[in-house]
């Protein structure tokens, strides 16, 4: 290794995603094109005493190919089912031969907001109705939301570092962010970053229901999720993992690698303000951009595209657009700004991973995926928000938002590869 830290770039090589819109990149990335959306009635268990009743289910899933084992599946919550097969995608993607890599520069950094609340609930049935000795062993190592990147690194001998981010719907963004961090510093040659969730669980839907967060257009699942949209009535949960091999471009360029984008700066601050709600006009969103636009060396007429994180409840995208017209001033309303949460569902700790994907495609491809559901315009969210229908336009550079409960605010920007 030569130069000064700050002279390594990162680049993106590989990615994987497991949706209720597709398991693979591919397939994903065409339902998001047309217009599809994941969400509809809630099928794992009975919703009649829920005030929301659906969400964007993971269905038809296998994620045996991805695991070494039977037992090992048995032995891991679903979250970290959709972890490692987004991971075991991403690696496959990427072309990257392990076995000729040095493992102990090789990192994992996939987090989760919540963990194995399936098996929380689980488990805490049986201690009710059986006692304290029925409990699994298993239970605390399948819960704890480190076991995305545990397991992963498990399964693959990957020695370098390992971190679980946790900051809620900011999680994976952070992870990304924090991946690109370590390997400009030198310490990584290639990290799995990214995110997984799986919340579509009776505690978890009771929980969001009991804060009044979630939509309750049960009738009408396909456009209950409606970003920016006047009619939003709250967030619709969804589900899955994305993961992104984030490499050292030295080491990419080495071995051939399909570059689909070079991550190139990553803002994070705190809003300091509630709970739950966002901070007055979207002043930590719009600090954290401006974090990201410097540490990248961009301007906002550079960007060509934010993936906002958007997700229909209605003081949320109001403060983002507040955000966006801060840092960008009179080019805010030139930037395309979509949210894809109307079709995925608001994926929790893997939505950023998940939308920094859709980022890579949209550099790759010159489309932008549309905001589903726009149908009534809100004099508050008086931006491009690319409406119902994907565009093809020339992207250059993306930020890519994800804002989460406690006031965590995370930015990534990335831009098309120029050798």
């Amino acid at each position: 290794m030569s130069g000064h830290w700050s002279d390594r770039r990162v680049v993106v090589t590989g990615m994987g995603v497991v949706t209720a819109l597709g398991h693979d990149v591919t397939t994903f990335w065409n339902n998001i094109l047309a217009g599809k959306c994941g969400i509809g009635p809630i099928t794992r268990f009975d919703v009649a005493a829920y005030d929301c009743r659906i969400a964007a289910e993971v269905r038809d899933f296998d994620p045996v190919p991805a695991f070494p084992s039977p037992k090992e599946l048995r032995r891991t919550d679903r979250f970290v089912h959709y972890a490692v097969h987004a991971g075991w995608q991403a690696l496959k993607d990427s072309g990257l031969d392990l076995d000729k890599c040095d493992r102990d520069r090789i990192g994992t950094f996939i987090g989760s907001g919540i963990g194995g609340l399936e098996t929380t609930g689980i488990q805490h049935g049986i201690l009710l109705a059986k006692g304290p000795a029925r409990v699994s062993p298993f239970m605390i190592p399948m819960l704890i939301l480190n076991m995305g990147t545990g397991m992963f690194s498990i399964y693959h001998n990957l020695r370098g570092p390992s971190v679980a981010t946790c900051s809620a719907c900011a999680t994976s963004t952070h992870a990304l962010g924090e991946a690109w961090r370590t390997i400009k510093m030198g310490d990584a040659d290639a990290i799995f970053a990214g995110g997984a969730e799986a919340t579509i669980v009776p505690l978890g839907i009771a929980g969001f229901c009991a804060m009044k967060a979630m939509s309750t257009r049960n009738a009408d699942p396909q456009r209950a999720s409606r970003p920016f949209d006047s009619g939003r009535d709250g967030f619709v949960m969804g589900e899955g993992a994305g993961v992104l091999v984030l490499e050292e471009l030295e080491h990419a360029k080495k071995r051939g690698a399909r570059i689909l984008a070079e991550i190139v700066g990553y803002g994070s601050t705190a809003d300091a303000h509630h709970l739950t709600a966002p901070a007055p006009d979207g002043e930590g969103a719009a600090r954290c951009m401006r974090v990201a636009l410097r540490s990248a060396g961009l301007n906002p007429s550079d960007i060509s595209y934010i993936n906002a994180h958007g997700t229909s409840t209605p003081q949320g995208d109001i403060c983002e657009t507040q955000a966006v017209k801060t840092v960008f001033g009179e080019h805010a309303r030139r930037v395309a700004v979509s949210s894809t949460k109307g079709a995925t569902g608001h994926m929790l700790g893997a939505a950023g991973a998940v939308e920094m994907a859709l980022c890579c495609k949209a550099i790759e491809t010159g489309m932008v995926p549309p905001t589903i559901n726009y149908e009534t315009p809100d004099a508050a969210c008086d931006l491009d928000y690319v409406p119902n229908t994907a565009r093809e336009m020339k992207v250059e550079a993306v930020l890519n938002n994800s804002f989460g409960f406690g006031g965590h605010n995370a930015t990534v920007a990335a831009r098309r590869f120029v050798g």
